[in-house]
């Protein structure tokens, strides 16, 4: 696989601050793929000063306008989609055809979902003799996690472009090549610099570097519920604004009155799909005592 070996920051790839790398491994036959480098608190800083010289110009900009580079963006990934599902087959190891229907395909249709949003939404409501204006929170700190890796990108920096606001991205460590080309199609879609930035690393180091950077306003997190306290705590000294989204185990809860057949079908195969990797999993199946017996056979 072709690997960047530096960072996508304001609007260019420019060397690591450090010589660290990080192997990306392919999990089906464990043979290395590729190098990225290990991002620092110096390559965060350099990333978020970024984002904060972009963030104005950015945020000044009209909703369409906004609206039209997400569409853009949206276009982009839809025209890459064979390299996407196959890069992501590669560093991830989920089978082809789910590559190219889930993880590529469905981003794609969040991006959309987005462009459309940012076009229609009011930003700016008028009640009574007041006027109350929503105004992009700033930089925003997205630490991503590898089970979905475009579409948690997507889910992160798509809804953030479309308020306004600048962004830095630090992709799990597993999957830094999906990453990587989702920088690429920013550019293709004619994002202004600095207003997204790519930092590769590992989460203690460059994780943690964005959490704490004075220069972020928002920390969305998606991963462990122990990192995510750390993460809370971290931000929370800081007076910055979070969003987690942590471990838990989804309730499928089955009625007496369902076609338990069906449900316990649909039940399973939702809790494999992706080889169970998959926060929404519905990972307790809650039945009828009565049933029970029926259930697990």
């Amino acid at each position: 696989m072709k690997a960047h070996d530096g960072m996508y920051i304001d609007g260019t790839w420019r060397p690591a601050a450090g010589r660290d790398t990080i192997a990306v491994v392919n999990p089906a036959d464990e043979q290395v793929i590729a190098h990225v480098p290990a991002g620092t608190a110096e390559d965060v800083d350099v990333a978020v000063r970024a984002a904060r010289a972009a963030l104005p110009a950015w945020a000044a900009t009209a909703p369409a306008e906004r609206a039209a580079r997400i569409g853009a963006l949206r276009d982009v990934l839809a025209a890459r989609q064979d390299e996407i599902a196959e890069t992501i087959t590669a560093e991830l190891g989920s089978p082809l055809p789910l590559s190219r229907t889930v993880h590529a395909g469905l981003p794609v249709l969040v991006a959309g979902s987005y462009a459309e949003l940012a076009a229609s939404y009011a930003f700016e409501e008028k009640h009574g003799n007041s006027t109350v204006l929503l105004e992009p929170v700033g930089v925003v700190g997205a630490i991503t996690p590898w089970n979905y890796p475009l579409h948690q990108i997507v889910a992160k920096v798509a809804p953030a472009l479309a308020a306004g606001c600048a962004i830095v991205l630090k992709p799990a460590e597993d999957t830094p090549l999906t990453a990587q080309l989702f920088a690429e199609a920013t550019e293709e879609a004619g994002l202004p610099a600095g207003v997204f930035n790519l930092v590769t690393g590992l989460g203690p180091v460059a994780g943690q570097a964005l959490a704490v950077h004075e220069g972020v306003d928002l920390v969305s997190f998606t991963g462990s519920t122990a990192v995510g306290k750390q993460i809370g705590a971290v931000a929370g000294g800081a007076v910055k604004r979070v969003a987690l989204e942590l471990g838990g185990k989804s309730a499928n809860v089955i009625l007496p009155s369902a076609d338990l057949a069906r449900a316990v079908n649909v039940g399973v195969a939702n809790v494999m799909s992706n080889s169970g990797q998959t926060c929404s999993a519905w990972t307790r199946m809650l039945v009828d005592s009565e049933r029970y017996e029926e259930a697990v056979a």
